[in-house]
């Protein structure tokens, strides 16, 4: 059993709330991975360092999302266990890097516009503020289970119809070797988690208080020229990320 973990008895967040939002990171972090089940309620108790009643009355919680059951004689077990691994590396391409652990990975266009770009995005892409770019919304696939939800930025001048081979292709990296470039390099990825918001738990079909996991990166082309910039959120307990060279 990992340390105990505290909760915050007077931050207006109710006691249960916070244990359920611990067990989801609990599972998130793959502590049920060999065996399927949650600790005994009593183990959990220990851990947050609340009683009983209050684990319960989170796990029930929990097994009303479909996230965990109780089964009679053999404990509470995670519904989907399942969490696959997506190394984050110099090549990062989504279907590539959930490979064989899946029989399927895709993305779907959401929408995409043009418009100027600004600030940040601008910033990041080495653009002229005002100049066009490109922004597709997408989400992502694995075996038909939403695991991912993107906004992503394009140079507008240099991938002009990048939406259209996207939904023609059904993947950036075959969209930009349309367009003409047939290699790029992930240049930055920052890393950091929260709760979903509202448009992230539509998408990707997450209950109330689950945990994402949100990218930041850069891509660049093959002579260090920003092509890409992207904001993508993971649901923590179906994709984890792992840091490669």
């Amino acid at each position: 059993m990992a340390e105990r973990k505290a909760v915050e008895r007077h931050s207006g967040v109710a006691l249960w709330r916070q244990i359920a939002d611990g067990i989801r990171v609990f599972i998130a972090d793959g502590a049920c991975r060999d065996s399927g089940l949650l600790p005994p309620a009593a183990d959990l108790a220990e851990r947050f360092g609340v009683n009983r009643h209050t684990v319960r009355a989170a796990l029930a919680f929990l097994a009303d999302e479909g996230l965990v059951e109780s089964i009679q004689g053999y404990g509470t077990r995670v519904v989907d266990k399942r969490q696959l691994t997506l190394p984050i590396s110099r090549r990062t391409r989504f279907s590539a890097g959930v490979g064989d652990q899946a029989a399927s990975a895709s993305i779907q266009l959401l929408r995409s516009a043009e418009g100027p770009a600004a600030g940040e995005v601008a910033a990041l892409l080495r653009l002229a503020p005002g100049e066009a770019i490109i922004e597709v919304e997408e989400a992502g696939y694995v075996d038909s289970r939403p695991v991912s939800c993107s906004q992503h930025f394009f140079p507008a001048r240099r991938f002009a119809g990048i939406a259209a081979e996207i939904v023609a292709t059904g993947s950036i990296t075959r969209a930009f070797a349309a367009l003409g470039l047939t290699d790029y390099l992930r240049a930055s990825t920052d890393v950091s988690a929260r709760h979903a918001d509202a448009r992230e738990r539509e998408l990707m079909r997450l209950s109330p208080g689950a945990i994402v996991l949100e990218t930041r990166s850069v891509n660049t082309d093959l002579d260090g020229v920003p092509v890409q910039c992207s904001t993508t959120r993971f649901a923590a307990d179906r994709i984890s990320l792992r840091m490669t060279p």
